[in-house]
């Protein structure tokens, strides 16, 4: 795939979608929050169950695949860490680098772009790390989030099982477990289909909403380094997670996981930053700092991804 192609079948569907939500977030009074409460209870869980039940991937790749989420999760937050130390920042800026260098917008971005890109092994994929993510984005992310405010790993873990996307893993390999997936031309499949289908179009009217309300104040001259990180390192790290464990011999699934590896940061890291904000460090508060990562290296992406897709898809990497 060209240039041209990725930009033209993979990225420009997905931007045209969240630039009518960047539109209507400037001209009109929208509560995302409703958007995300209904996408979060009622639509992820519906679009998770349908692609894992009905998805191919084995399960033994698909704990290889959570595995290289939590791998590459882990090498990135040490990066970022020792990065952001050796620039002196401090809390909670350093906590705020770190999440957003070390958590890609697999969600709102990345399962609609992976679908656009890989068809539904790249939607069953994208699903999947965004599963694997969610665990650690409520445990290890609402630990660096709040670490100023000395809450411990184990509260924190707590949040994961707050989350219907949780449960609905559960179902779904219960489900394939004991051969009880209804036939997906049933009147439940279908209908799990439809709700399911709906969360790509919301999730990225949500992130041009979310863009459009960003505030980025005195923070795009900082943000560079966690950007340079997330958009051309984290790709990197991707890289050598898949083929470290053997992703590889399924090159489509290896292909998505690199992708996701490869997404600009992501929004979830800004509500645990609104959530635990403790103050700043007398230039820059942790929200400030994330909210401008996420609009900095979303717009950087278009570049970063378009090439991404096309090295991916030439099977130059993997």
């Amino acid at each position: 795939m060209s240039l041209v192609s990725a930009l033209g079948s993979a990225i420009l569907p997905v931007l045209s979608v969240a630039a009518v939500g960047f539109l209507l977030g400037k001209t009109r009074d929208v509560n995302v929050d409703s958007l995300g409460t209904i996408t979060i209870y009622v639509l992820t869980p519906a679009l998770i169950f349908h692609s894992l039940a009905t998805s191919e991937i084995s399960g033994g790749l698909a704990a290889k695949l959570v595995f290289g989420v939590a791998l590459f999760t882990v090498v990135m937050v040490l990066l970022a860490e020792v990065v952001g130390r050796l620039l002196g920042e401090t809390e909670p800026v350093l906590g705020a680098l770190v999440l957003s260098s070390s958590f890609p917008n697999a969600g709102n971005y990345g399962i609609p772009l992976s679908a656009f890109a890989f068809g539904a092994v790249g939607r069953s994929t994208a699903v999947l790390y965004i599963a694997g993510q969610s665990l650690l984005m409520y445990t290890v992310g609402v630990y660096l989030a709040s670490r100023g405010e000395g809450t411990d790993l184990r509260s924190a873990a707590v949040e994961v099982f707050r989350l219907p996307l949780v449960y609905a893993v559960v179902a779904a390999w219960l489900a394939r477990w004991f051969g009880v997936v209804p036939a997906s031309d049933t009147a439940a499949m279908e209908t799990l289909k439809l709700v399911g289908d709906s969360a790509i179009p919301v999730m990225l009217l949500m992130l041009g909403i979310q863009l459009a309300n960003t505030k980025h104040g005195a923070a795009v001259s900082r943000v560079g380094v966690s950007n340079g990180l997330k958009l051309v390192v984290a790709p990197l790290v991707g890289v050598g997670v898949a083929l470290l464990l053997g992703l590889g011999s399924n090159p489509a699934v290896a292909r998505v996981f690199i992708l996701e590896c490869g997404m600009p940061a992501a929004v979830t890291p800004l509500i645990l930053s609104i959530e635990y904000d403790s103050g700043g460090d007398g230039r820059l508060t942790g929200p400030e700092y994330v909210s401008t990562a996420i609009f900095t290296s979303t717009v950087a992406s278009v570049v970063t991804l378009t090439g991404l897709i096309a090295l991916l898809q030439s099977g130059l990497l993997v």
